[in-house]
């Protein structure tokens, strides 16, 4: 799921939802959240093109059928807001960040033990975007996929997540024993 900015920009257009198997969502807009004295508009959500990419740029990100589950019953139970995104208040605005911090923090006390919520297992939801990429990278998905996937370029995906992909010595081995043994 994207996270922050572009979530507040995903539209019902935006997503892919078959009745079952993967999705796709399209992400084109980014809505960060900003002081207005630094915003070009008088809103806090100013809408942008993705970070470090062309305004026009979009990236496709697959989402497993859990999710496409998910966001399927979202769309039924909530419905979307006037300009067809998924995510908003019960007045059709964009969801402040305090709104979402302040569910985040309910959740955890709900889903995690005492000891996981003390823990920075996920002390804010971008910190799951940084456990699913190391999830991808330890299950073996190449990294130009991973850094598709996460909207990173390879060089930066490794610089940050490759620390995550300590103690896959064995099956490396393994790996590289099996391909030597295939050549």
């Amino acid at each position: 799921m994207p996270c922050g900015p572009a979530r507040r920009s995903l539209r019902r257009q935006d997503c892919h939802l078959p009745a079952s198997g993967w999705g796709r969502l399209t992400l084109e807009k980014s809505r960060p959240e900003v002081a207005r004295r630094w915003s070009d508009s008088a809103s806090v959500h100013e809408e942008r093109g993705l970070k470090h990419r062309p305004a026009k740029d979009t990236r496709q990100v697959p989402i497993p059928p859990e999710l496409v589950t998910i966001l399927r019953g979202h769309i039924e139970a909530f419905g979307v807001a006037p300009d067809g995104r998924l995510f908003s208040s019960e007045r059709g605005q964009v969801i402040a960040s305090t709104a979402l911090s302040d569910v985040w923090a309910d959740a955890l006390t709900r889903a995690l033990t005492p000891e996981q919520v003390a823990s920075p297992l996920a002390g804010r939801p971008y910190d799951l975007r940084h456990a699913a990429v190391s999830l991808w990278l330890n299950a073996g998905v190449p990294a130009p996929e991973v850094a598709e996937r996460a909207g990173h370029s390879v060089e930066v995906l490794l610089r940050v997540y490759a620390k995550c992909l300590d103690g896959g010595e064995d099956t490396a081995n393994r790996r590289i024993g099996s391909a030597l043994r295939d050549v």
